[in-house]
């Protein structure tokens, strides 16, 4: 038992005296004494404090992380500031890129943008350090912070524009979900999806409709996260050829997101990067209506596995290490503390930031220069700003909505005052 009585009596103090006097030693003095028996008795008090809040974390089922200030938003050590992000498409990665287009702004970081007129890095081509504005084929080597733009991942390439300490990551998404938000969004511009009326009649008899040597014309309608990582989207998907490439991702890729599961993914890279809250808080973009999203039957579930092979594979591993790594990290309470938490800040942010709280079609947004671009048969949605709010919230709330290439062309004025700004001529349209 602890020893709880704090009271140093006179009877105490003179007995250890009359023992160090028959010992013949010097007597301490009454003050060391009460400092000493003072020390011991804040440390039992605290052992106590201590004991108790564990008793009570026991009783309530509550992980003790959870007393922390904040809930734990006070990151360990300085954020990674030098990210690559390789965005796959059609996986909610445009949700991403506007979560790292607003942490390089509002830290004054330099990102990899497209150069020229140009909106992607290069692809459907393998990427080039030339394809970033700023680098210039032969001439000083120029590295920046962060990296995020469409690409078709080229390892030796991209580390020549960015620091040897650049956090690598990805995102990816059921391959037959990815595969029919890619029907309806590139169904104008790939040329295995245009002479067909649906999904569900290709994935019956997909090499009626799709040409193997139209190659990169071709890279969204099959395979498309394989082939964004750089691999042969057409390879057969033998088991030793599998294993290789996920081994080359592993090796090459610190995170891969998985977009069902996109809250616990931005608890997991907040982590990793050690941001801040607000710095993965984020509204949902370039989403589509309901009424532009179609279901595919049982078979035809079925049939886009067989023919995404090569993704299904990709999906399934890193699902599992995602879940793994998530367990490593995290004890399950505290990872439904922090979903939580990140739910409402985006909940207070919407009420905060969005007239209604709700996305809007393209026909109900006031603002022109917030109007997403439109693709295919989508109908991709946006949003309106609650009207009065201040210049600093407007600012804010404002990074929040900006559509992909409108937030790319803002960066690149920032960036390149010299240069003639992106030419976004679907807002005139």
């Amino acid at each position: 038992m602890l020893d709880t009585n704090c009271h140093v009596g006179a009877g105490e103090v003179e007995g250890v005296g009359k023992g160090a006097s028959s010992r013949g030693s010097s007597r301490a003095p009454d003050s060391v004494l009460k400092r000493s028996s003072a020390h011991r008795c804040f440390w039992a008090v605290l052992l106590l404090l201590a004991l108790a809040v564990l008793l009570l974390a026991g009783i309530m089922h509550v992980d003790i992380g959870l007393f922390m200030p904040q809930l734990g938003d006070q990151p360990d050590g300085p954020p990674v500031t030098n990210v690559m992000f390789l965005k796959t498409h059609k996986t909610a990665s445009s949700t991403v890129l506007n979560i790292l287009f607003r942490f390089a702004e509002t830290h004054n970081l330099s990102a990899a943008l497209p150069a020229g007129g140009r909106f992607h890095l290069g692809y459907p081509w393998l990427f080039l350090a030339r394809y970033v504005e700023g680098v210039e084929q032969g001439g000083p080597v120029r590295r920046f912070n962060i990296m995020c733009n469409h690409l078709r991942f080229n390892p030796p390439e991209v580390q020549k524009v960015m620091p040897n300490d650049t956090f690598y990551f990805s995102i990816l998404r059921n391959p037959v979900f990815q595969l029919e938000s890619s029907f309806v969004y590139y169904k104008s511009h790939v040329p295995a999806f245009r002479n067909v009326s649906s999904l569900e009649a290709f994935l019956a008899s997909p090499w009626t409709y799709y040409n193997q040597s139209l190659g990169l014309r071709n890279a969204y309608a099959r395979n498309s996260m394989w082939f964004d990582l750089g691999f042969d989207n057409d390879a057969p998907p033998e088991e030793g050829y599998v294993r290789a490439r996920l081994l080359d991702v592993e090796r090459r890729f610190q995170l891969l997101l998985i977009a069902e599961h996109f809250d616990e993914s931005m608890v997991l890279l907040r982590r990793l990067l050690r941001w801040r809250l607000d710095d993965v808080v984020a509204f949902r973009l370039n989403s589509r209506s309901q009424r532009s999203v179609t279901s595919l039957s049982p078979a035809g579930r079925e049939r886009a596995k067989h023919w995404c092979a090569l993704d299904w594979h990709l999906y399934q591993h890193f699902n599992r290490t995602f879940w793994a790594r998530l367990r490593a990290e995290l004890s399950p309470r505290r990872l439904r503390s922090e979903v939580a938490q990140l739910r409402e800040r985006r909940r207070e942010l919407a009420v905060l930031c969005l007239q209604d709280s709700e996305p809007k079609n393209q026909s109900q947004i006031t603002d022109l220069r917030l109007r997403p671009y439109q693709s295919g048969r989508a109908d991709i949605l946006g949003y309106n700003l609650r009207p009065g709010l201040d210049n600093q919230t407007l600012q804010m709330c404002r990074r929040m909505v900006m559509p992909e290439l409108q937030y790319m062309a803002h960066l690149y004025t920032l960036q390149f005052p010299d240069k003639p700004p992106k030419n976004l001529a679907f807002l005139e349209a």
